[in-house]
């Protein structure tokens, strides 16, 4: 058995999730979120938990027992509490500001970048002296946040010789040395 598909979900106060043929409704303080599931795969509410059952043993039924165990408590805590992630601009003039749902990146290119981020996602932009300015993402949905946070991040990745880039805050970025004088 999938040890992750077998835990059961508890639902915290406030949050309601209803289960309509195949698919899950899950709504809290933060938004409302809806996920399809496999029809095979069955989803119980019962007395405030949630709990994932398979029919059979077999490679697929296994495979998406926990996946969707796993979705579906992500549901759950983006909903009660919410998701938060923090990038950091490293380089010398590379700035971030946010108008709604517009933000604005100079990554050094000859032109600015602007990305309209989706309405489930707030975004705030921070820039202080002497430290390199942040872009802080909040969001319910877990999937739309981490694609978000990809797409941001990979129009400037972090290099391994400078560290310069857009990181997540706490990332650690291997550094490789330089190139180092030949030896006769």
């Amino acid at each position: 058995m999938s040890r992750i598909g077998k835990a059961p979900i508890e639902i915290p106060a406030g949050v309601t999730v209803q289960v309509n043929g195949n698919v899950v409704t899950v709504k809290g303080p933060k938004g409302e979120l809806t996920q399809e599931v496999n029809p095979d795969i069955k989803v119980n509410v019962e007395d405030g938990k949630v709990e994932v059952t398979r029919p059979s043993d077999d490679r697929e039924h296994r495979s998406q027992h926990g996946l969707y165990r796993a979705l579906i408590h992500n549901m759950v805590v983006g909903v009660s509490e919410g998701y938060k992630k923090e990038m950091e601009l490293v380089g010398v003039g590379y700035r971030a500001t946010s108008t709604g749902q517009v933000l604005e990146l100079s990554l050094g290119f000859s032109h600015a970048i602007f990305i309209k981020l989706p309405k489930e996602i707030k975004v705030e932009a921070k820039s202080e002296r002497n430290k390199n300015p942040l872009i802080i993402l909040e969001s319910a949905d877990k999937q739309l946040l981490g694609q978000v946070c990809a797409k941001i991040r990979s129009l400037r990745k972090p290099e391994p010789y400078k560290g310069k880039g857009i990181k997540f805050v706490g990332e650690i970025i291997r550094r490789k040395s330089g190139k180092s004088a030949s030896a006769k």
